[in-house]
């Protein structure tokens, strides 16, 4: 199992509305790729929140073909859409992971 996070800083005036995208239109087109099995979507505590609220999605694939698919395939276009929607009123960082337990 492969897990992809996505870990996001909005800023403060856009937060509830980009969380409210993220669940309605950004994580069921990723989820309507078909490479991911399921997800999990949270807010990052303990942290310094002076500049904006992070937070993560974490996308499940059985395996890294279709990981690969995604990248190939779909997260262009959807990082575009993010870019085109919110402009650089975010920062992000992205990694992978394989499930070892």
């Amino acid at each position: 199992m492969i897990i992809y996070n996505v870990t996001t800083k909005v800023e403060h005036s856009i937060h509830e509305a980009w969380v409210e995208w993220m669940k309605t239109k950004h994580i069921p087109e990723v989820m309507r790729s078909g490479c991911f099995t399921k997800f999990q979507f949270v807010q990052v505590l303990e942290i310094d929140e002076s500049d904006g609220v992070t937070y993560a999605a974490q996308y499940y694939a059985a395996n890294e073909d279709d990981y690969k698919k995604y990248i190939d395939a779909f997260a262009p276009a959807l990082r575009q859409d993010a870019y085109t929607t919110w402009g650089n009123r975010f920062t992000g960082f992205r990694s992978l992971m394989r499930v070892v337990h």
